[in-house]
């Protein structure tokens, strides 16, 4: 399968169609797909996990029970379905096998690695972190905190960009690891930054937060599956992930963590018997023996149907040949879609916002917008935010509203950014070209 796979690979993924999201502007194609943008916030299903999923609800309602083991018609006996799913894991995040597992929800997995790896003393006691993270990991966060019995206001430190700026400069992390890494316990940032679309320089906060002798983890939420990752020979300590986003598991899809081969005499605190070596999972002996590296972790038992969703689209994925192959072309997707939204009259660069449209002032009421996201494509993965103009006037409800109902399905955050994402598995130049026009037009409407 060459590089150019999209006519190709889209036919593999069931797309809403512009009558289901209610696009009333669009009547010579109403049962045609939609344009979706939103695989940033929930990925398309896979024609692959349709079927897989099917499978296993057969195997259910013909074998029942014995469909744990040797009787599952399909051989993927639901004791070791996981197994299907972990060495293709392990490939989209650069570790081995026995460093991953497939399990949880990413939150879950978040305050598990936590509970395992924040360990603050009187002197290294800190969690470094972006400002305006998502909120589930500020949660958590927060919470972790609190149950160590410190004021987070105190032991988390949120690093914001500079003003006026709407990303973080990598120098200005390194320089905080730098100055503060002999009392930060504890470095995590998300691999893309949910909000703004910033890849962060993954391998050098790493090496940093190494080099201070902190422990460093990431939540791989909007990355895994969207850039190259490395977290083996990184060094990174651990990681957390969803799979719903550019994995394609379905809503609420479950999760995934991995941890480093060099914390395997590290056992978990909060054993559960799905963690326990297989040989004698079943025998129920009442002492605890966790299998060696991150499924050790595991507690119970996942969901068969969650987990041959995930595996439909993680096969979609081998057959595409991985991570460099989708990275390349995500590159040219995105970058075509930066390209067409820059020429529209109603673009306005980041620089000169402060000028054409002052804090506080209402002096300028055309409707505009800039993208947030870094324009280096070494910097972003496969979403640009779009920041509607003036800020705070309620143009970008208006915006979202009108781009669904040319069929155009990004997402919207408060108060003033659209989302969108031309995931590179089933999105095409075409779909950028044509969002890009309707937002144009729709600015037009709004002068």
């Amino acid at each position: 399968m060459t590089n150019d796979f999209s006519g190709t690979l889209s036919k593999e993924f069931i797309l809403p169609t512009n009558r289901a999201v209610g696009a009333s502007r669009i009547s010579e194609n109403a049962d045609g797909p939609c344009i979706y943008l939103a695989g940033n916030s929930l990925g398309a299903l896979s024609k692959r996990s349709e079927k897989l999923v099917q499978e296993e609800l057969h195997a259910w309602a013909t074998v029942g029970v014995e469909g744990h083991f040797d009787h599952h018609p399909h051989g993927r006996g639901w004791v070791k379905i996981q197994d299907h799913t972990t060495p293709l894991l392990a490939d989209l995040v650069g570790a081995r096998e026995k460093e991953v597992a497939c399990m949880g929800t990413l939150t879950t997995n978040l305050h598990l690695m936590m509970n395992t790896f924040y360990k603050p003393s009187s002197d290294r006691y800190k969690i470094l972190c972006e400002a305006k993270a998502f909120p589930s990991d500020q949660y958590a966060f927060a919470s972790q905190a609190h149950l160590h019995g410190y004021d987070p206001k105190e032991a988390i430190i949120e690093l914001s960009p500079r003003e006026g700026e709407y990303s973080l400069r990598p120098n200005d992390i390194l320089d905080v690891i730098a100055r503060e890494g002999s009392s930060i316990a504890l470095v995590l940032f998300s691999g893309i930054q949910y909000y703004t679309g910033q890849l962060f320089p993954m391998e050098s906060i790493t090496r940093a937060a190494k080099e201070q002798g902190c422990i460093c983890g990431w939540d791989l939420a909007h990355a895994i599956g969207n850039v190259p990752l490395s977290l083996h020979d990184w060094d990174a300590d651990f990681a957390v992930w969803c799979t719903y986003k550019y994995l394609n598991s379905g809503p609420g899809g479950i999760g995934g963590l991995y941890i480093h081969e060099k914390w395997d005499d590290k056992k978990t605190q909060y054993a559960g018997w799905w963690g326990h070596e297989y040989a004698t999972r079943f025998a129920m002996p009442p002492t605890f023996s966790a299998i060696t590296g991150a499924q050790g972790y595991q507690q119970s038992n996942p969901s068969a149907l969650a987990t041959a969703s995930l595996l439909g689209s993680l096969q979609v994925f081998k057959d595409v040949g991985m991570m460099p192959v989708i990275r390349e072309r995500s590159i040219k997707v995105t970058g075509y879609l930066e390209t067409r939204l820059v020429q529209s009259k109603f673009y306005v660069p980041l620089a000169e916002i402060g000028s054409r449209y002052p804090s506080g002032s209402k002096s300028s009421s055309t409707p505009g917008f800039t993208i947030i996201t870094p324009s280096d494509p070494e910097s972003r993965g496969a979403q640009l935010s779009l920041l509607i103009l003036p800020s705070g006037s309620g143009v970008m409800q208006q915006v979202s509203a009108d781009l669904a109902s040319y069929g155009v399905i990004g997402d919207k955050r408060e108060p003033d950014v659209i989302r969108l994402a031309p995931t590179p598995l089933y999105n095409s130049f075409e779909d950028c070209d044509r969002a890009a026009s309707y937002l144009d037009k729709i600015m037009q409407t709004l002068v």
